[in-house]
């Protein structure tokens, strides 16, 4: 059976629609999921609309959707669902951007406490429109969040601030969110086709900024594999992330959105990804999550809590 590659997403990247259609690698049996479609996922969609959200689990078309939403957990994407910036990667609709909604850091606060999340992962679009980057916007969400669902631990997957002032990295930074992930997402000798809006060591140099300006957050950054990178490669950017002292590493295949995507170059093997994280743990990072469908919010409340109890025991250590 042929792999099915979702073109009806196209019209939603008019950047894209120039590009030549890419050849479709069907998609191994370990990579095939069940179509959502439980009680629990259609309450997590019901609260979700309710309440005017926008996730990345729908706008990235994850393949964990199903699974995630059926133990309700969900991760809010905020400022819009337009992003300034066009990855090859990427399924988020790319063009101008509205205005932020002041209405927003509170609605995502009501969703979380209604939902009785213990651990929520907030993420958004790149805003490189706006003068700070939409920091302010973003501490305010994580700031609301502490007021209206206090025991719910926080993490956020940030954009890079490129070209932003350092008071708007300080700013996210400094709302204290427990774990503080940015995804360098592939090794440097791609960015220029894959990530050409972005920067490697500027992304590095966020990672690293977090820890020395409060050593107590945990960092964590993510990779996709199958984009035509090497293992020396991987190993070469999971050494640059222990040098910034990044605690947690995810690591999970690319899947083509569309046509008009970056090909696939292969699919890496359930077994490979075992060996990546065998290497990864060896080189010193608290945890890792490496699996063909590992995304960077898949189990991260269950991650989080692994990742306090590894720090916890190598301070006993």
């Amino acid at each position: 059976m042929a792999t099915v590659i979702d073109t009806t997403r196209t019209y939603r990247h008019p950047e894209k629609r120039n590009r030549p259609d890419s050849e479709v690698l069907r998609k191994p049996e370990w990579l095939r999921v069940k179509a959502p479609g439980s009680s629990g996922y259609l309450a997590t969609r019901e609260i979700v609309k309710s309440k005017g959200l926008v996730t990345v689990c729908e706008e990235a078309a994850c393949p964990n959707i199903g699974e995630c939403w059926t133990v309700r957990h969900a991760t809010m994407m905020i400022m819009g669902d337009t992003c300034t910036r066009a990855c090859a990667f990427c399924n988020v609709i790319t063009g101008k951007p509205g205005p932020l909604d002041p209405t927003e850091p509170e609605r995502v606060a009501t969703a979380v406490a209604e939902m009785g999340l213990a651990h929520v992962v907030i993420t958004s679009v790149d805003r490189d429109d706006l003068d700070d980057g939409g920091a302010e916007h973003f501490a305010a969400v994580v700031e609301a969040i502490r007021r209206l669902a206090s025991t719910t631990t926080i993490e956020i997957l940030t954009p890079d601030f490129l070209r932003k002032p350092l008071s708007a990295s300080l700013r996210v930074i400094d709302s204290c969110p427990d774990v503080f992930n940015h995804n360098l997402e592939t090794v440097p000798r791609l960015y220029q086709t894959i990530r050409p809006g972005a920067r490697y060591y500027h992304s590095l140099r966020l990672l690293e900024r977090v820890k020395e300006r409060d050593p107590v957050q945990f960092t964590k950054s993510g990779l996709m594999v199958g984009l035509g990178e090497t293992k020396e490669e991987i190993q070469q950017v999971m050494d640059d992330m222990r040098s910034a002292g990044v605690d947690f590493l995810t690591i999970g295949q690319y899947l083509q959105p569309t046509r008009k995507h970056a090909p696939i170059d292969r699919y890496w093997t359930p077994d490979e990804f075992k060996a990546l994280e065998r290497i990864a743990y060896a080189k010193g990072f608290l945890m890792v999550s490496a699996t063909p469908l590992t995304r960077s919010s898949h189990h991260a409340g269950e991650d989080f809590a692994r990742l306090k109890a590894a720090r916890a025991a190598l301070g006993s250590h």
